[in-house]
């Protein structure tokens, strides 16, 4: 029987090219997003087993609904992706924006909280399944102007490893795959659409793309039952630490 992979943020980015990937590798995928017309180009494209769900991970009556209206022979996931995640704003704590922190908060944080609960009884039931969130670099080394989002991220790490803790007895994995800079719709959320901004952030140098990603997630989750890939941290080349590039002149 094909293996069921739940990935959220699936929409774009890191979440578009897991669902690809994994697809390729014969899984079957639960697709899952706030944008209903990125969820349709997804299936079109995949055509044969994916599911996708529209729903907001901040929205915790939403998320358990969606997972509830699965149908029987789609409610075993044995992959759980937690991908949907984002930043907002880029300035110094004093000049930061409440409704941007709470946004971080929410969806880093609750969100990934939200869609774990709702998923994690029928693994611990079946005493299988594996679990990878996504993180970033930012949760081990803070950067100016990213307070919040650095502690959010801190959060999904810590979160991973008290999972990992309290899962342990059960057969479950608990992975984290932490990310460096990753040239995907991230940004342009970030700084709310504005493209020479965002564009700006990668050049002079080459950073990683969702497929990179993608790949690592997949080797992740292939990788034998007695192995777990419990954290891995990935950088493109020009990077050193989360303040530290390299960046040919233009």
């Amino acid at each position: 029987m094909k293996k069921t992979a739940f990935i959220t943020g699936a929409t774009s980015g890191i979440g578009w090219a897991t669902s690809c990937k994994l697809h390729q590798l014969g899984y079957r995928i639960i697709a899952t997003g706030r944008r209903s017309d990125r969820l349709n180009e997804l299936y079109s494209l995949l055509k044969t087993n994916i599911l996708t769900l529209q729903f907001d991970v901040r929205d915790r009556e939403s998320v358990n609904k969606a997972i509830e209206s699965l149908p029987t022979d789609w409610s075993q996931i044995d992959l759980l992706i937690n991908n949907a995640g984002n930043a907002h704003g880029l300035d110094l704590i004093q000049d930061g924006h409440w409704e941007e922190w709470e946004n971080m908060i929410d969806i880093n944080i609750k969100g990934l909280l939200a869609v774990t609960e709702a998923i994690l009884p029928k693994m611990i039931e079946r005493k299988s399944g594996h679990i990878i969130n996504l993180g970033s670099i930012a949760a081990d080394q803070a950067y100016a102007k990213g307070a919040v989002y650095c502690a959010s991220k801190a959060a999904v790490s810590l979160l991973t490893q008290g999972l990992r803790l309290d899962l342990n007895s059960l057969g479950i994995k608990v992975s984290e795959l932490k990310a460096g800079m990753v040239e995907t719709e991230f940004s342009l959320v970030r700084f709310k659409g504005n493209q020479a901004k965002a564009t700006a952030i990668y050049q002079g140098l080459e950073p990683l793309t969702g497929n990179d990603i993608a790949d690592t997630i997949a080797y992740m989750a292939e990788a034998p039952p007695h192995v777990n890939l419990a954290e891995v941290l990935m950088l493109p080349l020009a990077q050193a630490s989360a303040h530290t590039f390299h960046r040919n002149p233009s």
